[in-house]
């Protein structure tokens, strides 16, 4: 049996228990009418059932929320936290005898309630302020921020980045600088592509499987499988976007949607394609390059060529370099969506053309 049913069966009974220990208080039952009988019965029943609806938000779901918040917190703020906690509580311990002073309900509620309240607010100033109050009490706050930042931070990992596989050589260069975190339903989406019946589908997935063990076994960032769902979302793009939006870190894709999807909710992505394209050598204007001549362009005595990184160079009277390695000097670049774009035009005959 499901443990919310429980406490929320459980937290109505004993709201309608309260609300019927209320009502006897003020009515006697022995001598009441059927009228008031009835009223109180659909007044307790009515009190059962907002205690059912309302119960996990003051029992379970504050509790799953706070173990979320200690499971994804830096060694700094856990630290910040406890020193608030503690100043808070110190502060109301000290608040508490001339408060419980007061006449009345006052001085039984006011020393809780003004604990609680400074407890709080003693969390929440040291996690705004951790930093210089840190430093200020000489504990070595920068430090102990620096390296629970790089240590601490979260990628999460996109199906598409896991299957193009240069994330793998990315991560063995360790500029990564954290953990990079795969969500169980994009392993899952990895093994129902791996098990299509489309041969090319089902390459692909097993692809996307074998990266993923490399990544684990060769490269520099640790690799954590987070076995956790979410709720509320459909597919795995929304789902990667809620929860990059949870755990506040970025996403890894090669997805041209999921990309601009994730951008518009306010979420940072890494895009794969957007570094190999920074990454690219700078061509310049009247710069000399030996290209071969792998097949005819579009245009009238055009030849096309690619660069070891793969870009495309177009080159004016290359035609008749077919198959052929030849100087040429560059004219134009153009950066478009699909990449550099270089043109070029050939030397003068004879002069630089190889086999």
């Amino acid at each position: 049996m499901n443990i919310e049913f429980v406490l929320r069966f459980v937290g109505g009974i004993l709201a309608a228990i309260g609300s019927f220990q209320v009502f006897s208080n003020v009515i006697d039952f022995p001598k009441s009418t059927y009228l008031e009988f009835w009223l109180v019965y659909a007044i307790c029943s009515a009190t059962f059932g907002i205690g059912y609806m309302l119960t996990p938000y003051v029992t379970t779901r504050p509790f799953f929320w706070l173990r979320h918040r200690i499971y994804h917190a830096t060694a700094s703020e856990v630290l910040a936290a406890g020193i608030g906690l503690a100043f808070g509580l110190l502060v109301g311990a000290l608040l508490a005898f001339p408060l419980s002073f007061l006449p009345g309900n006052l001085g039984r509620a006011l020393p809780v309630v003004s604990s609680v309240a400074l407890a709080y607010l003693g969390v929440v100033t040291m996690l705004t302020h951790k930093r210089a109050i840190l430093e200020g009490i000489g504990i070595g706050g920068r430090k102990l921020e620096g390296n629970s930042g790089i240590e601490g931070r979260k990628v999460l990992v996109d199906t598409s980045a896991i299957i193009d596989g240069r994330i793998a050589d990315v991560g063995r260069t360790g500029f990564i600088g954290g953990t990079l975190v795969v969500p169980r339903f994009v392993l899952e989406e990895l093994q129902h592509i791996a098990d299509s019946s489309d041969v090319a589908r089902r390459n692909r997935g097993r692809r996307g499987l074998e990266v993923l063990n490399r990544l684990q076994r060769d490269t520099e960032c640790a690799v954590e499988v987070l076995d956790i769902d979410v709720d509320n979302a459909v597919g795995v793009d929304a789902k990667l976007v809620r929860l990059a939006q949870t755990l506040s870190c970025p996403i890894i894709t090669n997805d041209y949607n999921l990309n601009h999807v994730a951008q518009i909710q306010g979420v940072e992505v890494l895009n794969v394609n957007v570094l190999a394209n920074a990454l690219r050598p700078a061509v310049i204007p009247g710069e000399d390059l030996s290209i071969r001549i792998v097949q005819e362009g579009k245009e009238r005595d055009q030849g096309l060529g690619y660069l070891e990184d793969g870009t495309m160079v177009v080159v004016e009277n290359g035609r008749q370099y077919l198959d052929r390695t030849v100087d040429v000097t560059v004219t134009k670049a153009l950066q478009t969506a699909a990449g550099l774009m270089i043109f070029a035009r050939a030397k003068a005959i004879g002069n630089g053309a190889r086999p």
